[in-house]
């Protein structure tokens, strides 16, 4: 190049000066116009062949140049670049050498560059030195790449251009944010900068990249540095090791998720809240689209088939228990929570479900002859929100398939790998545990409060004597049903017995031992009993109880822990006897609202040691409500229960409402969340006979007697209207009153009642108790009480402070024969 100086632009040698590094200037298309004498020592090419000349030529690899970011990429033409090439020499082989190009700007705006040479023999201690050692890192099965001070790529092997997929070309000269901009990049750099400013390595660091061919994919890094210095301690630059642990953090997360799954999934035991457990916890994690369908058994709590298929083209009905998406609302959903789901067949579902096995379609086919084309409802909405793949897994726990859960990712998600699938499958297995936990729950609790139900009375009667309603509420807990029962017995002489207790536990069991002291109640109540004997005889039976089953712990723990309120009214005269034991006292509403409560012995509960019980009559006037309760309802975790039986009192304040109503505003008062017991109440509403539904004479203990009573019965059913019945009443008035007179003692009295039944009561001073014989052929007497057995409906016994009564009852409007 005619013209051309040899000597570099701007650079001067004073005299003493030491040479400086190999040094030439190239322009924008380069070409070189300047060369100093180091570069022609170093190269072996003389300042009059080297200027003139396109740079490229000078280089063992004349690529170099033109693929050098310094050229192509404008952006670069401020920065700079680096690197190691191979330069020709004109004496013998290339020789590596470091290069720099540095940028100097023209007056004009122009752009050319400096460009400095450094042999590589020049500094020892560089890693690059020697081609063994390039040989060695070049072959290493991990990513490695040199930076300098300023944190550029000065060298690269292959790995890590197989890791991240950024070629070499595009690397080398450039820093690590201008090849992955973005926040993980910048993260790498200070930690760079950190190992060059302290020296001290950092290993294992992790960051997250894309690669360029599939940007969609994450890949995860392990990356160390440590700083690169000379034999006189200058820093050359860092060393990067990088190894991909996608796997490793894949694993990583799918443990993290599982872990997850184990807090998030099963909090409660309810079927329907577990499926949507599942689908939420699954969604962002695993898909972006879930769906949890259950069969409709399972969510009813009953057993689940051990194999589902198709039934007449259509799959068995399930029911939605969980729908979770990225999108607000769900709308790829076709079916809500709680809906009845069912899709065509055949189908990916049905597949599954008479396999058993999951399904995985990693690119989910829209194309004519699909099995979509069957549901064009759910085509539309794949197409729509652009769902693309798709995974479905049974759900089936201890041999029994229960539903399946459906994955699907949509969008710019990739598509599901077998990795992902695994993971969905032990995500769904653990949830399934869940699933058939809360089923056998929902199963046992239904028994149980069928159990109980079945127990109790299916309607209360009070007859002539009372007004009655009730109600009970379970506990909602995971501990399911109790043990509380109440119960309206009918007694002779129009008297009924109110009964309420409470077994302590839930669950079957207490369900169980509730109906056997519901069914020893009734029994003892045939006999007329007094309310504390009849609690003392209840106690008795329920040790026995509990000596038989102490070989079942929880039986006998059911057993020996409850609690009971048994009183008895008489209409005739208003009173009304209780005794409890252990249990809350009746609550008593006066027809003006006042609440009182009687003051009665608490006694113990029934079943927990020798135990005394007292009973206590009390007067109930005309327009009056009786309470009877369980602990459920009037004492709460943050509510003793003085003020419970207050606030009790206070729903009950309006005792001319009706009872039902009154049932319904004593539960209003009760707190919002679920109850911690079981809350039952009996409210009662005493009646009174009238003085013309009696008719009482005391009669002396004399034979004569027997003819008289039968007259004077007579005479009072001819006065009610009750003609038909004189015949049998005759005989039974005669029959009660001839046994009286001859067995029993002081004086006689004959009561008859009239309500719904007709009774007749002979009442004596003795407390011994007449026997129902068969008298045999030759036997002149026996017969009397076979006889009454025969012409009454009802019978019996009862003793009280007074003597006996021995009575019996006839229906007033008898049924056809």
């Amino acid at each position: 190049m005619a013209g051309a100086r040899n000597t570099m632009p701007g650079v001067g040698r004073e005299a003493g000066q030491s040479a400086g590094p190999p040094m030439a200037v190239v322009d924008a298309h380069g070409v070189v116009v300047a060369w100093s004498p180091e570069a022609e020592r170093l190269s072996g090419v003389v300042a009059a062949d080297a200027i003139g000349r396109f740079a490229g030529r000078l280089l063992a690899d004349p690529a170099v140049v033109p693929d050098a970011p310094v050229f192509t990429d404008l952006s670069r033409r401020g920065v700079g670049w680096s690197g190691i090439v191979g330069l020709r020499r004109g004496d013998g082989p290339p020789r590596d050498v470091y290069l720099r190009a540095h940028p100097l700007t023209e007056r004009d705006g122009g752009v050319r560059w400096l460009v400095t040479a450094t042999e590589m023999t020049a500094v020892p201690s560089w890693p690059m030195n020697g081609a063994g050692v390039r040989a060695l890192l070049t072959g290493a099965p991990v990513g490695i790449a040199v930076r300098d001070t300023d944190l550029r790529c000065t060298w690269v092997n292959d790995a890590l251009a197989l890791q991240d997929g950024i070629p070499r070309e595009k690397r080398l000269g450039r820093r690590l944010t201008e090849v992955l901009p973005g926040p993980e990049a910048e993260s790498v750099e200070a930690v760079m900068r950190q190992v060059l400013r302290s020296g001290k390595p950092q290993v294992d660091h992790e960051y997250r990249a894309w690669r360029p061919a599939r940007p969609q994919q994450e890949h995860a890094f392990s990356t160390s540095f440590f700083r690169l210095d000379d034999a006189d301690g200058r820093t050359l630059g860092v060393c990067v090791m990088s190894v991909d642990v996608t796997d490793r953090q894949r694993a990583r997360e799918r443990l993290a998720v599982l872990s997850e799954a184990s807090t998030r999934i099963g909090t409660t035991l309810e079927v329907m809240r577990t499926g949507q457990e599942l689908a939420d916890l699954a969604v962002a994690r695993i898909a972006d689209y879930v769906t949890v369908d259950l069969a409709e058994t399972v969510a009813e709590g009953e057993d689940s088939l051990a194999r589902l298929g198709a039934a007449n083209g259509r799959v068995p009905a399930f029911r939605r228990a969980g729908v979770a998406s990225v999108h607000d609302g769900a709308p790829e959903s076709l079916f809500s929570r709680g809906e009845t789901v069912s899709v065509p067949a055949p189908s990916p579902f049905t597949e599954v479900l008479v396999s058993g096995e999951s399904h995985l379609e990693p690119v989910l086919s829209t194309a004519r002859g699909a099995w979509l084309d069957e549901d064009q409802e759910r085509l539309e909405k794949v197409r729509r929100y652009g769902m693309h793949s798709l995974m479905i897994v049974p759900i089936h726990a201890r041999g029994a398939v229960l539903g399946v859960a459906v994955f699907v990712r949509m969008g710019d998600s990739v598509p599901f790998e077998t990795d992902d699938l695994r993971l969905a499958e032990e995500l769904v297995a653990r949830a399934a545990l869940s699933l058939d936990n809360a089923r056998r729950y929902v199963r046992e609790r239904t028994a149980a409060l069928a159990l109980q139900r079945n127990l109790l009375p299916g309607r209360l009667v009070g007859g002539a004597a009372v007004e009655v309603a009730s109600r009970y509420l379970p506990a909602d807990t995971e501990h399911g049903v109790g043990g509380d029962w109440f119960d309206v017995i009918p007694l002779s002489g129009a008297r009924v017995a109110l009964v309420v207790g409470d077994v302590v536990g839930h669950g079957i069991n207490a369900a169980a031992t509730m109906g056997r002291l519901r069914a020893a109640v009734h029994t003892l109540a045939n006999l007329d009993l007094c309310p504390d004997e009849l609690l003392s005889h209840l106690d008795d039976t329920i040790s026995r109880l509990g000596v038989e089953d102490s070989a079942i712990p929880e039986r006998a723990a059911a057993e020996s822990g409850a609690t009971c309120l048994y009183a008895v009214y008489d209409p005739a005269t208003r009173r009304c006897t209780m005794a409890r034991a252990g249990h809350p006292p009746p609550v008593i509403i006066s027809p003006r609202g006042g609440m009182s409560v009687p003051d009665l012995p608490a006694g113990l509960p029934l079943g927990v040691g020798p135990a005394s019980f007292e009973s206590v009559e009390v007067d109930l006037p005309e327009g009056c409500v009786i309470a009877f309760y369980t602990d459920g309802l009037v004492e709460t975790r943050d509510q003793d229960i003085d003020a419970g039986i207050r606030r009790l009192g206070t729903a009950l304040a309006r005792p001319a409402r009706p009872l039902a109503e009154l049932c319904t505003a004593a539960f209003d008062t009760l707190p919002s969340r679920a109850l911690e017991d079981d809350a039952t109440l009996l409210l009662a509403r005493p009646r009174s006979l009238l003085p013309s539904q009696l008719a009482t004479w005391d009669l002396p203990s004399d034979p004569v007697v027997v003819a008289h009573a039968r007259a004077l019965a007579t005479a009072q059913l001819t006065g009610w209207g009750l003609e038909g019945l004189v015949a049998t009443t005759e005989l039974i008035v005669s029959e009660l009153v001839t046994n009286a007179v001859r067995h029993g003692a002081g004086p006689i009295t004959l009561r008859l009642i009239r309500h719904e039944v007709l009774v007749i009561e002979v009442t004596d001073t003795s407390d011994s108790v007449p026997r129902l014989r068969h008298a045999r052929p030759t036997d002149e007497g026996g017969r009397g009480l076979f006889l009454v057995a025969q012409l009454a409906g009802r019978r019996g016994t009862r003793n009280s402070s007074r003597g006996k009564t021995v009575w019996a009852e006839q229906e007033i409007n008898p049924p056809p024969s």
